[in-house]
């Protein structure tokens, strides 16, 4: 949501592809809503091929679905691993699958991944979180090599802990003094500094983090 505020506030036309969207954006002329869960594959391919033939000239986009789950891995459920690789990478590499095509025709796109600092260095109860931050951010790299030649940027952006509702259902959270977290605007703020830089330079990758770094554990 900051992102796609920070966006609107620049100029751009925002398509906000989420399960929810909320009033203030939707009374934005420049904002387009369209409703699509990333986490049900099943549908994404064709909900995506949708979405293309609707806006065939996307200019960059900025994929950031993703849900935290920690804990040992004896603890997940088989259905657990597999949920939350499917919302944090592969829906991130179905929605990529859909719009390169079109990007590389028109000559010119940013691609543009909100990773985790959880896929610079894994950590203890974070296997399968990291896992899935550590897949998206090989991928980034990865398309950073292929799409060059086709004029199509690739940044990733891995911020530490970030005031939001992602830490309403774990067990721990951030300190409360404004240097123990990364507002989003923060976060909104790096994408559009990777997006304005000059075409012919890319900043591949942006690693945000509190000045301060306090974990508060608490009972759920």
């Amino acid at each position: 949501m900051a992102i796609a505020k920070q966006l609107l506030t620049k100029g751009y036309g925002v398509i906000g592809v989420s399960r929810r969207t909320p009033d203030d954006l939707l009374q934005n002329t420049k904002f387009s809503a369209l409703e699509m869960d990333l986490s049900n594959l099943d549908n994404l391919p064709d909900q995506l091929q949708d979405l293309v033939k609707t806006a065939p000239v996307i200019t960059a986009a900025v994929c950031c679905a993703g849900q935290g789950r920690f804990g040992c891995l004896e603890e997940f459920s088989f259905e657990q691993i597999r949920s939350l690789m499917d919302l944090n990478f592969t829906s991130q590499a179905y929605v990529t699958r859909a719009l390169l095509p079109n990007m590389k025709k028109n000559g010119f796109g940013h691609l543009i991944y909100i990773g985790s600092e959880a896929a610079l260095s894994g950590g203890r109860r974070g296997a399968i979180y990291s896992a899935s931050k550590f897949a998206l951010r090989g991928m980034a790299q990865s398309l950073r090599e292929e799409c060059a030649h086709n004029n199509i940027r690739v940044t990733i952006l891995n911020p530490g802990i970030v005031k939001t509702e992602f830490f309403d259902d774990l067990s721990f959270r951030h300190g409360e003094e404004p240097e123990n977290y990364i507002e989003p605007g923060d976060v909104a703020e790096a994408v559009l500094l990777a997006l304005e830089t000059r075409h012919g330079t890319v900043i591949d990758e942006i690693n945000l983090s509190p000045l301060k770094k306090v974990i508060r554990h608490e009972q759920k």
